[in-house]
């Protein structure tokens, strides 16, 4: 391969909203320059801890989709496709589940961490325990050997690569041991200073219209010590200053400066915050209304995805079934 290999994806849960672009996208549409990427759709991982519920799956898989597109991910240059579509993440998962040891999958950190935050819904079954060897088999499949990741998924990435190792030992070597490529991702709270989640109702959605967008800026949670605009401020601690960290760091200095000398108010400062995000987000929502109008654009491009992902899984599945003698 000329360039590096990429792959990665995201569960489809409906439409994305600025926490998800800061922390992935944003960095996605970059990779594509210097890197082969293969970007999924994991509908399958969605079955992890939504498998009552399925009535959802195919439009948040478009309005996922429709965001990634409209964000600048680009169908000429990456293959982007839905999991399901390939068959061979099965049957890879299948049989490097055969040769999993159960402790590791037992003591990821991500497990229990899971079990305990989703301690009000069934997820006490093989899919939910199972589900980093078919992440690994997403990755192995197509013998990405660049995965970019935060630093809570690198325990996930690590079994990935104990993975590839143990089925090399066994067999034959046949799969690259993916490396990580860390990404600084900026971590945006929701507009009330929790952690942004679409179940809080605190997100700016990359769809949000212009007013939608000023009216929640205008709601966010500012530095509650300061009662005038002329109290010097204390950034770290106000929501608005952590956008413009995570979305325009050439201001942040400057913005600090005025902030903490009681030079702008947080009216002010919400106003021009809103400014930039909608600099950002002109450009997508302009995207966005184009395929909107064109609905059977996204089934086209998870299909010709999927022709292109497809034969690299088939290669590697005939290398796996005669690497394992069957």
């Amino acid at each position: 391969m000329a360039k590096g290999r990429i792959l990665s994806g995201n569960r489809p849960t409906g439409k994305l909203h600025l926490g998800n672009f800061a922390g992935a996208l944003a960095n996605w549409v970059k990779l594509q320059d210097d890197y082969e990427c293969f970007f999924m759709v994991a509908d399958w991982h969605a079955l992890t801890t939504g498998y009552e519920d399925t009535s959802e799956l195919k439009n948040y898989t478009r309005q996922m989709l429709i965001d990634w597109l409209s964000a600048g991910l680009d169908p000429e240059r990456s293959a982007i496709f839905r999991q399901s579509d390939v068959k061979e993440h099965a049957e890879l998962h299948l049989l490097l589940s055969m040769i999993t040891p159960l402790g590791w999958l037992e003591r990821c950190p991500t497990y229990k961490e899971q079990l305990q935050q989703l301690s009000g819904k069934s997820i006490t079954n093989y899919g939910f325990l199972g589900y980093p060897v078919l992440m690994a088999a997403d990755i192995l499949v197509y013998k990405a050997d660049t995965v970019p990741v935060g630093e809570d998924q690198l325990p996930h990435l690590e079994l990935a690569r104990e993975i590839a190792r143990r089925f090399n030992y066994l067999y034959t070597p046949v799969f690259l041991e993916p490396q990580a490529k860390l990404s600084q991702v900026p971590i945006l709270p929701g507009i009330d200073g929790r952690k942004m989640s679409k179940s809080y109702g605190n997100t700016i959605a990359l769809s949000d219209p212009p007013e939608k967008v000023r009216e929640k800026v205008n709601a966010m949670v500012t530095d509650p010590q300061r009662i005038r605009k002329s109290d010097p401020g204390h950034p770290d601690v106000c929501t608005v200053y952590a956008y413009y960290k995570g979305l325009a760091p050439e201001l942040i200095d400057g913005r600090r400066q005025e902030c903490e000398a009681g030079k702008i108010g947080c009216v002010a400062c919400k106003k021009e915050l809103a400014n930039v995000l909608l600099e950002i987000l002109g450009p997508i929502h302009e995207r966005r209304h184009e395929l909107e109008a064109q609905p059977g654009f996204v089934e086209s491009v998870l299909e010709e995805g999927a022709a292109k992902a497809r034969p690299i899984a088939v290669q590697t599945m005939t290398e796996v079934r005669e690497a394992m003698r069957i």
